[in-house]
């Protein structure tokens, strides 16, 4: 916060996260009616391919396992504030790793050691964090944050909280427009995959993800019962071993495995991508007519969802299926 106050030339209203009230005895408040113009409350929206690649994966699951300790609170917001404040931890200045800054805040959540002590005092803060908890622990810090948020009247008056933890109102606007960033416009669930029949490779590739419609996305899972759910690397790698075709286990390594294909050329059982150069961050099984199958993201399970949504960052298409390999693979 203190880089981004500078070049906004408002030195005059820099009250560094939480700088006003050290100690905090509000009365947490659920029951408010929304402000206009403000977060609907209990969006819970998906993340944005913009907060899949600017937030490091860590923090991204952090903002979302935090954000129901306020109900109605979005994750979002908490990751609007991570980013205005420290770049998410990532900013090299004192007080973020380590130490104060000019107004005496610290850690990624940039709080002040009484308004963090209280807020940890007044909310046990979960395990996960350190011992005793620390303002530069990120479990620690965006918890606190969100419990520092719902004690000032989140989500029913969302720039009142946000102004509660930096009194200014460019600083509201800042996290807003970043939280509404942060948002994914991916449509939910648009169907499910028909009935699938065969003993041909595609059909087994997806009738295997197709009955794993439902199950719950985690972060690196590899189905629910080693990890209690998917990610979308972890289903189609699975799928394709079904067709004895070995994938390598992240998306970036799946579609540069190939063979590359165009849009035109899809068929099902193909593996589409979404992404850029740097950052394929997305897989999924094309299902035909426009659908995919797919693990999506952060509290979506395994659904069936449109190939093309609005603000969608599509990368491309590979199809392991007809590479020479695979046709080896699955005749042994």
């Amino acid at each position: 916060m203190f880089g981004r106050a500078l070049a906004a030339g408002v030195g005059s209203l820099i009250f560094t996260s939480v700088v006003i009230a050290a100690v905090v005895s509000t009365v947490v408040v659920f029951d408010h009616k929304p402000s206009p113009g403000v977060l609907a409350p209990g969006s819970g929206a998906a993340p944005s391919p913009e907060a899949v690649s600017d937030i490091p994966a860590n923090m991204l699951v952090l903002y979302q396992r935090a954000a129901p300790v306020c109900p109605g609170l979005d994750w979002s917001v908490l990751a609007g504030i991570g980013k205005v404040e420290t770049d998410h931890g990532r900013v090299d200045m004192a007080g973020v790793s380590s130490g104060e800054n000019f107004a005496g805040a610290g850690g990624p959540m940039q709080f002040l050691a009484p308004t963090f002590d209280s807020v940890s005092a007044r909310h046990p803060l979960p395990p996960g964090g350190a011992t005793p908890p620390s303002r530069y622990n990120p479990s620690d810090a965006i918890y606190a944050a969100a419990y520092y948020l719902c004690d000032s009247g989140a989500p029913g008056d969302m720039h009142a909280a946000i102004f509660a933890y930096n009194h200014a109102d460019w600083y509201v606007n800042q996290v807003l427009d970043q939280a509404a960033r942060y948002r994914s416009q991916t449509p939910s669930g648009t169907g499910d995959c028909g009935t699938i029949t065969g003993s041909d490779p595609a059909s087994v590739v997806l009738a295997f993800a197709c009955a794993q419609l439902g199950q719950p996305y985690v972060w690196g899972g590899d189905g629910p019962e080693a990890s209690g759910g998917w990610d979308c690397s972890g289903l189609t790698k699975a799928a394709y071993a079904r067709a004895a075709i070995a994938l390598p286990r992240t998306a970036a390594d799946q579609y540069h495995a190939g063979p590359a294909i165009p849009e035109s050329a899809l068929r099902p059982g193909d593996l589409v991508f979404y992404g850029t150069d740097t950052n394929i961050h997305h897989v999924g099984l094309y299902l035909g007519a426009g659908k995919i199958v797919n693990a999506p993201t952060f509290g979506i399970p395994v659904q069936v969802q449109d190939l093309h949504y609005p603000g969608d960052d599509y990368y491309g298409a590979t199809s392991p299926l007809s590479a020479p390999a695979a046709a080896a693979n699955s005749a042994q």
